[in-house]
């Protein structure tokens, strides 16, 4: 490991960009608003005992709570900065495993440095609504990060440390690795010679080992436990709902462009793959291929066993969010034909390698820049692509001219994540966090028990309320995003809907304080504008105004 130490300081500089500015992170902005009440509740049974996203918590079959409690328990950490500690190790396994594909493509630790630089610039999957870098420390971006390690290491030989790696993958988030798991199991039943069978066949031992821990863990875990049926059939009311709240997982309600894109992508990554076809290993030409097509092949068996058979695994297994392994294979084997060219003297074939593997972390989670050629935005992410690209492309050829080419590499790796954002715009989230919403959540820790139960009339589909539920360890009645919990929980429908329906009119009386008390519903919080003059309150803010209903 010697060798890779200069890489390696150069990743963690990477991660740390990565993680403070470009993709960026965010916490309690979108997963994570179910899973920290969920760990809450864990920890602490005392919490949320009316919560209805905490009492059937789907963390059954992942050891991510497992971790991220025995890493509270360790540290004395909060879940904030658990969950954080493991999100960015997690980044930085993406980032050597991606380097580790570029040195078993020959480029050399500098030119591999550079492929894991624009792997790490993140990208956004529109369609199935995932991204190649979680900005949220859920357990998805966990498996990612562990499974492009089992990438790397494959592709320099090492098949059972890759299996470990995947393994762990399996156990953080079942869906997010089951490309690679079935990528590798179609290779190690490829026949040939009797040892690299044997070496093949070393490589599934972790995942066995891993499915039987899960099922032991399982068995063992620790508070409420979810009730799924994963044979049953999804209902007509069920299924309106499901394509209300989470239409990514209905292929046919996306648009037809954002299909397309996707076999754009998987062109790019199958040109790319012929370009380095005499550097490129066979265990990795094939595994990378492999699961790009397994891929694919998901939107197919989507709209079959989903939309067809109405099969209630699906919504949770959620196999189209496996199109991440397309556009992340197209990103990292485009990059990684741009350096062979740039080191070969080709600049103009490194341009256009580096800016194919540029366009997925220019586009947006509303645009398809490859098919949207009259999107507002196009022209300026363009202009972002064709500098980056071309700054890279002429800098990489400077420096294959000169024996110390370290420095143009490590350049041209640490100036995207500032020069992609500044030149596109690309805005990856909003900023939810503000003083008035963190005053609200405190004063309602501190100020009002544990059992009591909030209601935000007016938020609508806003995550205001799932910031505040979790931040303050209170329960919210009702909220839009909790309403996610539907592609998990089937009886979750029945609970969730009639109250969403019922409270969520955007409108607030005083005269609906006696239907509220009878729901069980002890504060009402309204936004700046909509609170009520004749009401006294119970605490208000720059931004919000609270009543008490007992």
């Amino acid at each position: 490991m010697r060798e890779h130490f200069r890489a390696a300081v150069a990743l963690l500089a990477l991660t740390a960009i990565g993680y403070f500015y470009f993709p960026g992170h965010t916490y309690l902005q979108s997963d994570t608003q179910i899973y920290v009440p969920i760990l809450e509740r864990l920890w602490d049974p005392g919490v949320f005992s009316k919560e209805i996203i905490a009492q059937q918590p789907h963390v059954t079959f992942t050891i991510y709570d497992e971790a991220s409690i025995w890493l509270r328990h360790l540290t004395g950490w909060g879940f904030e900065q658990a969950l954080a500690a493991q999100q960015i190790a997690f980044r930085f396994c993406a980032l050597f495993g991606i380097y580790l594909v570029g040195v078993a493509l020959g480029l050399g630790r500098a030119g591999a440095v550079l492929v894991a630089a624009c792997f790490g610039l993140g990208a956004t999957i529109n369609g199935p609504s995932v991204l190649t870098f979680e900005y949220e420390p859920n357990p998805r971006g966990n498996a990612i990060g562990l499974t492009m390690l089992g990438v790397g290491l494959l592709a320099g030989g090492r098949t059972v440390a890759a299996g470990v790696a995947a393994g762990a993958a399996f156990l953080y988030h079942p869906p997010a690795v089951y490309p690679y798991w079935a990528g590798y199991f179609l290779l190690a039943l490829i026949p040939g010679k009797p040892e690299t069978m044997r070496r093949h066949l070393k490589g599934l031992l972790p995942m066995a080992a891993a499915v039987a821990f899960l099922l032991v863990l399982s068995r063992f875990q620790v508070g409420e436990r979810e009730h799924q049926e994963f044979f049953a059939v999804i209902d007509a009311a069920q299924e309106a709902m499901m394509r209300e709240r989470a239409s990514y997982n209905w292929i046919s309600m996306w648009p037809a462009a954002t299909i397309w894109n996707y076999v754009v992508y998987y062109a790019v990554m199958v040109a790319a793959l012929w370009r380095l076809r005499g550097r490129v290993p066979a265990d990795l030409r094939f595994l990378l291929a492999a699961m790009a097509t397994v891929a694919m092949c998901s939107m197919p068996a989507s709209y079959l066993f989903l939309e067809h058979w109405k099969w209630s695994l699906m919504p949770q297994f959620q196999p189209m969010r496996a199109l991440l392994y397309v556009v992340a294979s197209a990103v990292v084997l485009a990059a990684a034909a741009g350096v062979a060219a740039a080191q070969g003297r080709r600049t103009i074939e490194a341009f256009g390698w580096f800016a194919a593997a540029l366009i997925p972390p220019a586009s947006t989670r509303t645009v398809n820049y490859i098919l949207d050629w009259t999107a507002p935005a196009y022209r300026r992410a363009a202009l972002a692509v064709v500098a980056c690209a071309g700054l890279a492309a002429i800098v990489l050829w400077l420096g294959s001219r000169f024996r110390q080419s370290w420095l143009a590499y490590v350049a041209v790796a640490m100036a995207l994540p500032f020069a992609v954002p500044a030149l596109s715009g690309v805005r990856n989230y909003p900023h939810l966090h503000h003083a008035e919403l963190e005053q609200l959540a405190s004063w309602a820790r501190s100020h009002t028990s544990r059992e009591a139960v909030f209601l935000f009339p007016d938020a609508g589909k806003s995550l205001e309320p799932g910031i505040f539920r979790a931040e303050s360890l209170r329960t919210v009645y009702v909220d839009w995003k909790g309403g996610g919990q539907i592609n998990f929980l089937r009886d979750f429908l029945t609970v969730w809907r009639p109250r969403w329906e019922d409270v969520m009119t955007g409108k607030f009386t005083p005269e609906e304080l006696g239907r509220y008390r009878a729901l069980g519903i002890d504060y009402v919080v309204l936004s700046r504008g909509n609170e009520i003059k004749d009401l006294p309150t119970v605490f208000a803010d720059g931004g919000y105004a609270v009543y008490r209903v007992r």
